[in-house]
């Protein structure tokens, strides 16, 4: 007679689950945990079970880790509206929720075939990057590319340092952009994102491509903003006049 194999869980796995039940039946958004080493002399296990067990955690969107600070049970997904003239500030503000936006990088690079398309130009022509990255309670919530027309933004690489490029179009240019066109695409996060966005390889990205114009109509940017779907949800909404 043959015997039946009982299979069982890694330790980290069964860790995680119970850090699960706990998490959603005794923490509230904005929590932090207990540490790494108080869990592990809880549960008799030792540090590196219990980092892997927190991993669970963090890929499905129920925690994230700051340095120096600890895990933290994360809010609910930010509700981000979309409409003709929103900012990513301004709709963060709205929420009660201040951010900073770091710039990563910029200058005059060659774009894809496809973002060149958009500004009518040929591919060799070099436009304005700008990569920034916006966090909010000190977590990144996402990663932003925008591509300028450089005749449009003179002098932009001088003035911009970090913060709401829409601020700095308004302040220094006289524009006020509106999109267009919006794309909502769903990808998985690419080795960059890991990075910046502080989340596993490959997991669930929103994008959002906007094409954001001046008030003739004439587009000056495209924008690219890599946001973690466990953290931001979009919603737009119709008026009643919109055909």
């Amino acid at each position: 007679m043959m015997s039946r194999q009982v299979l069982t869980l890694p330790r980290y796995r069964e860790l995680a689950e119970v850090l699960v039940r706990e998490v959603r039946a005794d923490y509230a958004p904005g929590d932090l945990l207990p540490t790494e080493a108080q869990l592990a002399e809880r549960f008799a296990v030792n540090r590196h079970t219990v980092r892997r067990a927190l991993d669970e955690l963090v890929a499905a969107g129920m925690v994230t880790r700051h340095q120096g600070r600890g895990t933290q049970v994360v809010d609910r997904r930010l509700d981000y509206a979309v409409s003709a003239g929103s900012k990513v500030t301004q709709n963060l503000a709205g929420l009660g929720l201040p951010s900073t936006t770091c710039c990563l990088e910029q200058g005059l690079v060659t774009p894809p075939e496809a973002i060149a398309q958009r500004f009518g130009r040929p591919a060799s022509e070099p436009l304005l990057r700008v990569d920034t990255v916006r966090t909010v309670d000190d977590a990144p919530l996402m990663r932003l590319r925008h591509w300028f027309d450089p005749a449009r933004v003179p002098g932009w690489l001088a003035r911009y340092r970090g913060g709401s490029t829409r601020a700095l179009l308004t302040q220094h240019y006289g524009l006020q952009l509106h999109r267009r066109r919006v794309r909502i695409d769903a990808v998985g996060a690419d080795r960059d994102d890991t990075r910046w966005l502080q989340c596993p390889l490959n997991a669930p990205l929103l994008v959002m491509t906007s094409d954001n114009t001046d008030a003739d109509g004439v587009l000056v940017e495209v924008s690219v903003g890599r946001a973690r779907a466990d953290r931001l949800s979009y919603h737009i909404d119709f008026d009643e006049d919109d055909t």
